[in-house]
């Protein structure tokens, strides 16, 4: 009777070993293929770590890498013309598997993220055809962030976006082991499909104000819809690519084109939040800052890289005459060391479009301050101002178009009242105007590559700042000569 009875028991044992193995093997597979992070790329040069390095966005918002690669391929036609990423005004430096701003970082399996380099680096040709010069830490003036972020929501909601495309057009570079093609078609592919369209729908707030367009953002919208979870209201926060270089001449100004904070650090840390970094990783990557962490890497690149030389010639004679104009008329807020010079000034004042400095409210600053709260990185110097700041003009003459709204073409432009500035142009063209310093904004190429920027549309306004206008020709001349050397 004992060794009849004790049959059972010891198949049920085997049973639950056998369940056991297979939920640990399942377990294992789990892990090692959706949540096993491997250390990112490192990069010998600072600049290449600012160029490709991760700021934390691939685990939360990452595009899994063989999905990002072929969707060029599979919907062209959402993409602005020919050339896939680059269409939007992305650079690609030769001999990089992934374009400037963007990361591949593995996370059970390889993600595609982007960070600070999409929208702070710039690209400039002195004739159409020209190699693109490509300047880290400049302002992506070329870029189409709203675009690509449309791009990969278009493709996630046409019902082509299914396994079966996508898995044929990967093996036509690659062949994923059986496993891997496995979890793509019946896992990665369909939640990366219902999270893209899911990020449309939180974002779909875009389609109801003005479009970005190339060289722009809007940079705090999408924090207060998103993670800071305020109401939706109807601000319009576009805004022109900033440069970061040289900012250890800015340390104590204001930051940001209204100024809501002063605070180098906390700046890199929300920028890398409100990019799509997570709680986490910031946790890890703040617990690491002093032993060379990525984010305080990019930090203290930006102290000290230097804005670009201005690469054409120069009348050092009519610079000479224009310091003068310039330390008369301008030297009190855009030198530095001077009284008025990284502070926020009135907007009253100054006179330019309010629509990016109302889109940031205390409400606002508040609730950003309160979001580390129990974190070591919790910020404390976000704030709500009532005008922009008037910013250092080193490197000037890549800023175009000018404004905090890009609403100016050039520095010739700028120095003209305001109802004799373009009313209409094409922004996101490369190609230098060393007359006007400003880039080439008509013509059929500029048409061709640009972003059609009406004045006339909520947020793109070009009034204000009248400083300089009331300057001669020949003072003006003088002025944009020295203004080249800055």
């Amino acid at each position: 009777m004992a060794t009849t009875t004790g049959w059972p028991w010891r198949k049920i044992t085997a049973f639950l070993i056998v369940i056991v193995l297979l939920l640990a093997v399942a377990g294992y597979v789990g892990y090692d293929k959706f949540l096993r992070e491997l250390p990112p790329p490192h990069f010998a040069s600072d600049e290449e770590h600012f160029l490709y390095g991760s700021i934390g966005t691939e685990s939360l918002t990452g595009v899994p890498y063989w999905i990002w690669l072929v969707l060029p391929r599979l919907f062209p036609e959402y993409l602005p013309g020919p050339g896939g990423y680059a269409s939007l005004g992305i650079p690609w430096h030769e001999g990089h598997e992934m374009p400037v701003g963007f990361t591949k970082v593995t996370v059970g399996f390889p993600r595609v993220g982007f960070n600070c380099a999409f929208c702070h680096t710039a690209t400039w040709r002195a004739k159409s055809e020209d190699t693109a010069t490509i300047v880290a830490t400049g302002p992506s003036h070329q870029a189409a962030v709203q675009s690509y972020l449309r791009f990969l929501f278009a493709c996630a909601g046409d019902p082509r976006f299914t396994a079966k495309n996508i898995l044929a057009e990967i093996s036509r570079n690659y062949r994923l082991p059986w496993v891997d093609a496995q979890l793509y078609r019946y896992l990665i592919i369909p939640f990366t499909g219902m999270a893209l369209r899911k990020q449309s729908q939180q974002n779909a707030w875009m389609d109801t104000r003005p479009d970005w367009g190339r060289g722009r953002i809007d940079p705090f919208n999408p924090v207060k819809f998103g993670f800071l979870k305020l109401p939706v209201d109807d601000t319009i926060g576009n805004s022109d690519m900033e440069p970061v270089w040289n900012q250890r001449t800015r340390q104590g100004m204001s930051l940001h084109w209204d100024g809501l904070n002063t605070n180098h650090t906390e700046v890199v840390l929300s920028s890398a939040l409100g990019d799509g970094a997570t709680k986490k990783w910031v946790d890890r990557d703040f617990q690491n800052w002093r032993n060379g962490s990525s984010l305080q890497r990019i930090q203290k690149y930006l102290m000290d890289v230097q804005a670009p030389t201005y690469p054409f010639p120069v009348d050092q004679q009519r610079a000479s005459e224009g310091k003068n104009i310039f330390d008369r008329h301008c030297a009190s807020c855009h030198a530095f060391g001077q009284q008025r010079t990284g502070t926020v000034i009135h907007v009253d004042e100054v006179g330019t479009d309010r629509h990016r400095l109302d889109m940031w409210t205390a409400e606002a600053a508040r609730a950003y301050n309160a979001y580390g709260q129990g974190h070591a990185w919790k910020f404390n110097a976000l704030t709500k101002t009532p005008g922009y700041v008037a910013v250092p003009l080193d490197g000037v003459w890549l800023r175009a178009p000018y404004l905090h709204n890009g609403s100016v073409p050039s520095l010739w432009d700028l120095l003209e009242i305001p109802e004799k500035r373009p009313q209409l142009f094409y922004r996101g063209y490369d190609v230098y105007d060393p007359q006007k310093v400003g880039f080439i904004t008509e013509g059929s190429e500029a048409e061709r590559a640009g972003f059609r920027h009406e004045t006339s549309v909520h947020g793109n306004g070009n009034g204000g700042h009248l400083y300089g206008t009331a300057l001669s020709p020949a003072e003006k001349e003088a002025l944009i000569e020295y203004l080249k050397t800055l």
